[in-house]
């Protein structure tokens, strides 16, 4: 049995859905984070548990043909970019096996694999980011959250996200602390500034500034700041306040105020105008969310006699990418400013056959059930937990001839599926869609039929 502290040298053979490497040393599995597949390594054992260990390097005697140099300065300790240190081409078959796995091994699955659509752009993609706020050595700082902790890694120039994100948020810390506006204490749970979070419009280049603070009243001393940031980077047309007073992880509370400019900003995602809020769930890769909404089209197989429930359906995009030329959409959505903003985009888009449903969506599948409510095309792009088992079977109980399942977790999307196959709808091909290069996460989107005419797929 290995101990803590061994040396050993060790081959990886296979990449965690975590990002950690994996090698075998005497029949035990031994993880090392930072590896890629075809390293060999001197590894040093720094945890011990029954069947397995964790490892880290300590050196090479081979470097694996997929390593590339990782040209990020923090990688190592803010541990968002788990693949950044090999191919592209590498990162797309791991991911792609990711998916395989957790239909075959968790939902016992077997449909047919589509090809895997990677990104054409791996860097900057981002649309979406939200920078926790802190002190280190007595100054405000803020980055993000090394991997596993909830300690600031002081970063503001990540390379998945937009350049310009970097120039406004140092241009708000700078003002932070030339204004010594206190930073929020997590231990304490006193201070002002909590979170920087910013978000824009790929294709309108409007964006969002969120000041998330404990206490609106208390922030009189970011009206400089307002004028001074929206002189200096004119794209800002909107900047709002979320107060957030709580002792929680969660990162925006239930009052926003806008101080400056709209209380959305707009954009456009799959030729439909969006209006985007601070709570609004929004794609952060919208180029390659058009493709995965593409291909959910195209799985769902609409027409003109086609009703469409969208559940999870945030601020409406999905649904709205596909009503054009159907006879009506559902969309359900527990967030109300979702629901809102779903409510404006179908009125800014012209689109008057779509309605939008605030609640559960399984009290709402339920009511929709009970209402009579029977939809050609049921579409689900629920968060990472997955569906719950009401609305998986009120799916089933509508009927409906096609469910397509959107995931940006493929474990809970397997179990989900496999509930789905019991209740009589079968996995009929699945396609992993990468919106994430150089982290861990994947999205897929999956096509299930009725069991009798599944054209293939359904449960071993």
């Amino acid at each position: 049995m290995l101990r803590k502290n061994e040396d050993i040298e060790l081959e990886i053979t296979d990449i965690t859905n975590e990002g950690n490497g994996v090698g075998r040393y005497d029949g035990v599995a031994v993880f090392v984070s930072g590896t890629a597949v075809g390293d060999v390594i001197k590894c040093r054992i720094v945890k011990v548990n029954k069947s397995y260990c964790y490892g880290i390097i300590t050196g090479f005697l081979k470097k694996s043909a997929y390593r590339i140099d990782d040209d990020c300065a923090v990688s190592k300790t803010c541990g968002g970019c788990s693949f950044r240190h090999f191919t592209y081409e590498q990162e797309c078959e791991l991911k792609n096996s990711f998916v395989k796995a957790s239909f075959e091994r968790i939902g016992k699955l077997h449909p047919v694999y589509e090809d895997f659509v990677g990104c054409d752009r791996i860097s900057h993609y981002r649309n979406k980011a939200q920078y926790p706020v802190g002190v280190l050595d007595g100054k405000a700082v803020c980055g993000f959250y090394a991997k596993r902790s909830h300690r600031i890694c002081p970063q503001t120039h990540c390379s998945l996200q937009p350049e310009c994100f970097a120039d406004i948020v140092d241009f708000v810390m700078e003002y932070v602390n030339r204004n010594n506006i206190q930073a929020y204490d997590e231990q304490t749970g006193k201070g002002l500034l909590r979170h920087i979070y910013l978000r824009r419009g790929e294709h309108s280049d409007e964006i969002m500034l969120c000041l998330v603070v404990t206490s609106i009243h208390r922030s009189v001393c970011f009206d400089e700041l307002i004028s001074a940031v929206t002189e200096r980077f004119t794209e800002i047309k909107s900047i709002v306040l979320n107060e957030n007073p709580d002792n929680t992880n969660i990162i925006l509370g239930k009052n926003t105020v806008t101080v400056f400019g709209s209380d959305t900003i707009n954009d456009k995602m799959c030729g439909n105008v969006v209006a985007i809020s601070p709570q609004s769930f929004y794609q952060v890769n919208t180029l390659q969310a058009e493709k995965l909404y593409t291909i959910a089209k195209q799985y769902a197989q609409l027409d003109n006699d086609s009703v469409l429930l969208d559940l999870y359906c945030g601020a409406g995009t999905i649904g709205l990418s596909m009503c054009i030329g159907i006879k009506k959409l559902i969309g359900v959505e527990i967030i109300p400013q979702a629901i809102e903003n779903a409510k404006i985009n179908a009125r800014h888009n012209g689109i008057d056959n779509a309605e939008f449903i605030c609640g559960d969506a399984g009290k709402i599948a339920k009511i929709l059930y009970e209402r009579g409510e029977r939809p050609n095309v049921i579409v689900a792009d629920p968060a990472r937990k997955g569906c719950d088992r009401q609305s998986l079977e009120y799916m089933a109980k509508m009927q409906p001839d096609r469910i397509v399942m959107i995931s940006c977790n493929h474990a809970t999307a397997a179990r989900d599926c496999a509930i789905l196959a019991e209740l009589g709808y079968n996995p009929v091909k699945v396609r992993g869609v990468d919106l994430f290069p150089r982290t861990t996460h994947v999205e897929c989107v999956v096509l299930l039929t009725k069991s009798d005419i599944g054209i293939c797929g359904g449960r071993i």
